[in-house]
C-alpha cells in the first residue's frame, strides 16, 4: 500500500489549501485516513482523521477552520484548509489503516512521504 500527497504550497495568513492523499497497491480495504503534521522541534500530531463510515476527528487547533473528506471508490482522503494561520506551517502526513490483499484481515499502519505547508503572517 502505498500513500501519495499533494497539494502543500506557500499561502498567506488568511488563505486556503486543500490536500489531497491517494492510497494505492494491493488493498482490501481501508478502515480509516488521517492527516497528521510535525513542525519543527515538535512532535508528530493528529490534524484530522475520518472513519471508513465517515466519521471524523480533529485536533483542537483545526476545529472549524479545517475540514477532512474521503472518497471510498478512489481510496482517496482530502483535507480543506481554511483560515491558515502561520502556526499551521508544518509537514502535513498522510496516513491509513488498510488491510492488504492477503494479509489474513490483518490491517497495517501506511504513512505518505509528507507535503509542506508554509503560511507567511
Amino acid at each position: 500500500v502505498q500513500l501519495q500527497a499533494s497539494g502543500g504550497g506557500l499561502v498567506q495568513a488568511g488563505g486556503s489549501l486543500r490536500l489531497s492523499c491517494l492510497a494505492s497497491g494491493s488493498i482490501f480495504s481501508i478502515q480509516a485516513m488521517g492527516w497528521y503534521r510535525q513542525a519543527p522541534g515538535k512532535q508528530r500530531e493528529l490534524v484530522a482523521a475520518i472513519g471508513s463510515g465517515g466519521n471524523t476527528n480533529y485536533g483542537d487547533s483545526v476545529k472549524g477552520r479545517f475540514t477532512i473528506s474521503r472518497d471510498n471508490a478512489k481510496n482517496t482522503v482530502y483535507l480543506q484548509m481554511n483560515s491558515l494561520k502561520p502556526e499551521d506551517t508544518a509537514v502535513y502526513y498522510c496516513n491509513a489503516v488498510a488491510v492488504p490483499i492477503n494479509s489474513g484481515g490483518w490491517a497495517n499502519d501506511y504513512w505518505g512521504q509528507g507535503t509542506q505547508v508554509t503560511v507567511s503572517s
